[in-house]
């Protein structure tokens, strides 16, 4: 299914029709090695939650988790919230690694090294 298409049909299941007002908003996906972004004419009102259905993208990305972590723009909402003419919906990845357990191994590494290294003796 093409972009065109994904519009077409939201606007189709959303009730919209010819003299219906519609905004465009994307939906934006990434993986490291595949990214998409689609556009599509919603009605206003429409929530994150609808939007995600009615762009397909899961078929796209299959793993994307039925309630997935959103934004519009970097900025966290709710899947309840609505969006306006004009914006990005993005869908994030879960974290596969705690950032803060990440720097703590890190450091606690570093601080190990350092210690054997103070604990050789020197070599003369």
């Amino acid at each position: 299914m093409s972009v065109n298409q994904t519009t077409e049909t939201a606007a189709q299941e959303t009730g919209a029709n010819a003299e219906a007002e519609s905004i465009e908003v994307e939906v934006a996906y990434a993986k490291p090695s595949l990214q998409r972004i689609l556009k599509i004419s919603v009605t206003p009102g429409t929530s994150a939650r609808e939007i995600i259905q009615l762009s397909g993208i899961r078929d796209i990305f299959p793993e994307i988790e039925a309630e997935p972590i959103v934004g519009i723009f970097s900025r966290k909402v709710s899947l309840d919230d609505t969006l306006e003419n004009g914006d990005r919906l993005e869908i994030y990845r879960p974290l596969l690694a705690d950032p803060k357990e990440v720097r703590r191994r890190k450091a606690e590494e570093q601080k190990n090294r350092s210690k054997m290294t103070a604990a050789k003796p020197a070599l003369n």
